[in-house]
């Protein structure tokens, strides 16, 4: 695709006008980095605060009586534990127990959740939910067009949100929100993201995007040239890998399961049926036969996805993600490997470009932010 073609969100000015190097992200033209680099963006990130463009997300409304009897049925988290306020990360699972998406189900009402769907799978997911749709008395709307996504995150990103709001974000828990107004603008403040730090979401209308963009990054300079920086997918990718959090079409698809993912934590069987559940309650009771685990190079070199993994000289796997840790100041990744070899501290070795190199299985998530 040209870059006239490809999808755009209501910053892409914005980020030209900062100097994002732009890239085709599913579809989507979005800044990789600005000026600044990847690892300044990721260090900023960990150590103060950075602002992303999540823009390219999808949302999905659910609205009606059975709106909890509904998601209930086609995700793997039980919704019916959430109150009003209170979102949870779930999965839209195929029968075989699979992932067709990763996704955050946010409760407004008992009559009333939003699913927050990934961008390059915002219209399969829609697909599968509505050809899903069983009859429950439902409304559902794909309401993506309706909304812009900045996410603050970092250490600073509550005493920078609290400057542009009268809603006292200390009330809100992580992963929950409140309907509020930042900068005069109406919004929905959520405590969630996607880099291992504190941090809000912030949904509001398209048309306001740049004037939050441009607030936010104002507000975040507190008089020093440390202050936020704006950050590209990039960082946003090290960072979540920095986490041990999956990304879809990596760790997670429709040929891996939750259990095999270590995502049982969002699989509620007990719950009652779900699409899936039969085959992951079997495979739980059986045991998987492979894992998804974390490792770091033991030698000089930087394993990527897709490369294999060898054990003495024998293929046992894929990198789904890896990349330096610019934090951490080593080489990761995630991989799956048969459950035999999936212990913390089992050496492996990744084949780079046709050289052997070593390393070993080590405890997720690489990195844990201090909690106050």
């Amino acid at each position: 695709m040209t870059a006239l073609e490809l999808k755009q969100t209501p910053l892409n000015s914005a980020h030209r006008r900062l100097g994002g190097r732009m890239v085709d992200f599913g579809g989507w033209d979005m800044p990789v980095q600005y000026p600044a680099g990847t690892v300044e963006e990721h260090l900023r990130t960990r150590t103060r605060s950075g602002l992303f463009d999540v823009s390219h997300m999808g949302e999905i409304d659910v609205r009606g009586t059975d709106a909890v009897a509904f998601v209930n049925r086609i995700c793997s988290n039980d919704v019916s534990k959430l109150v009003d306020g209170q979102a949870h990360y779930s999965a839209l699972t195929t029968p075989e127990g699979t992932v067709v998406d990763d996704l955050l189900v946010y409760r407004f009402a008992e009559d009333h959740l939003l699913l927050v769907v990934n961008a390059g799978t915002t219209e399969k997911d829609w697909e599968w939910i509505t050809s899903h749709h069983g009859g429950e008395a439902v409304e559902l709307n794909n309401v993506s067009a309706n909304y812009c996504q900045l996410a603050l995150q970092g250490p600073d990103a509550l005493s920078i949100m609290q400057t542009l709001t009268g809603t006292p974000l200390d009330e809100i828990k992580y992963y929950h929100f409140r309907e509020g107004v930042v900068d005069g603008v109406p919004a929905i403040i959520s405590r969630t993201g996607y880099t291992g730090e504190d941090g809000f979401e912030i949904y509001a209308a398209p048309d306001k995007a740049e004037l939050l963009w441009d607030t936010i990054l104002d507000a975040g300079k507190h008089g020093t040239p440390e202050g936020t920086l704006p950050c590209g997918l990039a960082a946003r990718n090290t960072l979540r890998l920095e986490a041990g959090m999956a990304l879809y079409g990596h760790e997670i698809d429709e040929t891996t399961t939750l259990l095999e993912a270590n995502l049982g934590w969002i699989c509620k069987l007990n719950k009652g049926d779900f699409t899936g559940r039969e085959r992951l309650a079997r495979q739980k009771e059986e045991g998987v036969k492979q894992k998804l685990v974390g490792f770091e190079m033991t030698e000089r070199g930087i394993a990527r996805d897709l490369q294999e993994v060898l054990i003495g000289g024998e293929r046992v796997g894929r990198v789904t993600s890896g990349s330096p840790a610019p934090f951490l100041k080593k080489n990761i990744g995630m991989a799956y490997l048969p459950v035999q070899y999936a212990d913390v501290g089992q050496e492996i070795q990744i084949d780079v470009r046709g050289r052997t190199v070593g390393a070993q299985v080590v405890p997720t998530p690489f990195y844990k932010r201090n909690k106050q």
